[in-house]
């Protein structure tokens, strides 16, 4: 995949959007998988991206409904409550030995990938990116608002093959995204989680942006935090608390949650994939996690979630 290469993007909403407009202004083969109304405006427009990290560009993309052909990887971009649904568009056969990789929030998907496709192909990686599609389907063209001054991936080898995972690293870095490969999947995704599920239940129990969140509720950040870390040591993962609570100075104080943002949309909240999945590893391994399971809770009984 140092040549030109044929990827698939599952889902190009906010994240899928800016990796498929990336990927393609790199001169590689780019087809996206969305609903019609979706794949009638990327045929004729394209991914609008504006980017404080690389600047404002339009990208052409190929898109279908489904995909019809082998690729070289497809990148599942999905959001998890939408993800039994769009792994329709990507039927087992049509894939040929193409790489796998979930780029989605929360760790049990993993499992899920490798009961659907072939176990040796799935090589799971987390993202670290603020980024969010403006224009819903229908206008033209795709509009897609990158906030933060970087991308960042972390792919793991996992049950594929590594010179495979090797070379997709580098091709997105080639692209302009800071992409690595790590040697341990557990340690990635919950690195991964010690940052994401104090952030996203934080900012969406309060309906305020990171810069809010971490001065307002700062203590109730550093608990949630400590007890993140906590579970994922227990997982095999060891977290350093401090190194996630610094991470979250690197953000723009006005970054919000791709869940607050869906809170504020009205649309349905990854809040199984993160909190849930955090109280079911806590309750595995009877790790103690007082404010996660009082914030899952509140979050859980209101009406609107």
């Amino acid at each position: 995949m140092t040549s030109k290469s044929t990827v698939a993007i599952l889902g190009p909403g906010g994240i899928g959007g800016l990796l498929a407009a990336l990927l393609s202004r790199s001169g590689h083969r780019v087809i996206c998988l969305a609903r019609e109304a979706t794949a009638q405006t990327l045929r004729s427009s394209g991914i609008e991206v504006h980017s404080r990290q690389f600047g404002d560009f339009t990208a052409a993309v190929e898109t279908d409904t489904e995909l019809r052909e082998p690729v070289d990887a497809c990148l599942i971009t999905v959001k998890q409550t939408a993800l039994d649904t769009a792994l329709t568009r990507v039927p087992p056969a049509a894939l040929g030995d193409a790489l796998v990789v979930p780029l989605l929030n929360g760790v049990e998907h993993p499992a899920t990938l490798r009961a659907r496709y072939r176990p040796d192909r799935v090589a799971p990686g987390v993202i670290r990116v603020e980024s969010t599609r403006l224009a819903p389907d229908g206008t033209r063209p795709v509009v897609v608002e990158h906030g933060s001054p970087f991308v960042e991936i972390d792919l793991a080898a996992g049950t594929a093959p590594r010179p495979r995972v090797e070379t997709l690293t580098a091709t997105l870095s080639a692209a302009g995204m800071t992409a690595r490969l790590t040697e341990d999947e557990t340690t990635a995704l919950w690195v991964k989680m010690a940052f994401l599920a104090p952030f996203a239940l934080l900012t969406t129990r309060y309906g305020a942006p990171l810069g809010e969140v971490r001065t307002r509720h700062h203590e109730e950040l550093e608990s949630l935090v400590a007890e993140t870390a906590a579970v994922s040591r227990a997982c095999g993962a060891p977290v350093d608390p401090a190194q996630a609570l610094a991470r979250y100075d690197a953000f723009p104080p006005d970054a919000k949650s791709s869940m607050q943002r869906d809170a504020e949309a009205g649309r349905p909240l990854e809040l199984d994939a993160i909190g849930g999945a955090l109280l079911r590893a806590a309750d595995r391994h009877g790790v103690l996690v007082p404010v996660a399971t009082r914030v899952v809770r509140e979050l859980q009984s209101a009406s609107h979630y």
